[in-house]
């Protein structure tokens, strides 16, 4: 049984991530906010950016789902904001990488991060979320080369999907209902999805896919109809 580490998964994309795998693998979670107890899954309650990471022997993946979704216009950002969407986006990654590289490293394993499609689109009010999610697709095209023949590093980029970290974007029926029309498909993205693709990359059936970026974007981003 792969031992997977999720850091976030007590919500969202994380929560349907561990859902996903914890029949069937041994979970590590690592969220301020305790999750559902299972018999595959290990629960720490931490924040990756302040605490201390604990030892983790043997490990076969990764997934680093923590995000921010900080819209607002350029003149109403702070440096603060930039600095904190970084710091939960990138730094945050770059913690636990530096911390678990060498248990992954021993077990060929396999990351997953996740972007966004505003670092593809020019979207008003996204400044610092695509900053900072253009940073994490460098940063594993970076390590993906490093670490060619060790570990496998990909990321997902979902469009707007229906978590409690875009509730403010999805408020009421009309606002669902204009995101629906907004995309192509005539959907908004739910967790289970973006958590199928997750469970792929990690798996030995992808065991030839490292360095890329992988949108989920219901057609937002690649179709004008």
């Amino acid at each position: 049984m792969k031992t997977i580490l999720v850091v976030g998964g007590s919500r969202g994309i994380g929560k349907a991530i561990v859902n996903a795998l914890k029949d069937t693998h041994k979970i590590i979670n690592f969220s301020r906010n305790r999750i559902e107890d299972h018999v595959n899954v290990t629960h720490y309650s931490l924040d990756v950016l302040k605490d201390n990471l604990p030892e983790i022997e043997v490990l076969n993946g990764l997934v680093y789902c923590p995000g921010s979704i900080n819209l607002k216009p350029i003149g109403r950002l702070k440096i603060n904001d930039f600095r904190e969407d970084f710091e939960i986006n990138v730094i945050g990654a770059v913690k636990v990488i530096q911390k678990y590289i060498n248990p992954l490293k021993n077990n060929n394993g396999s990351a997953v991060f996740f972007s966004s499609v505003a670092t593809k689109m020019g979207m008003p009010f996204h400044a610092s979320v695509s900053a900072s999610k253009s940073a994490v697709e460098g940063l594993v095209k970076s390590l993906a080369g490093e670490f060619a023949t060790k570990v496998r590093f990909n990321c997902i980029a979902p469009t707007v999907t229906d978590t409690l970290l875009a509730e403010k974007l999805l408020r009421n029926d009309k606002q669902r209902e204009n995101m629906k029309e907004r995309h192509p498909l005539k959907k908004i993205l739910k967790a289970e999805e973006v958590a199928s693709l997750s469970t792929y990359l990690l798996s030995d059936h992808a065991s030839a896919i490292s360095g890329q970026v992988f949108p989920i974007d219901a057609g937002i981003v690649s179709l004008k109809l």
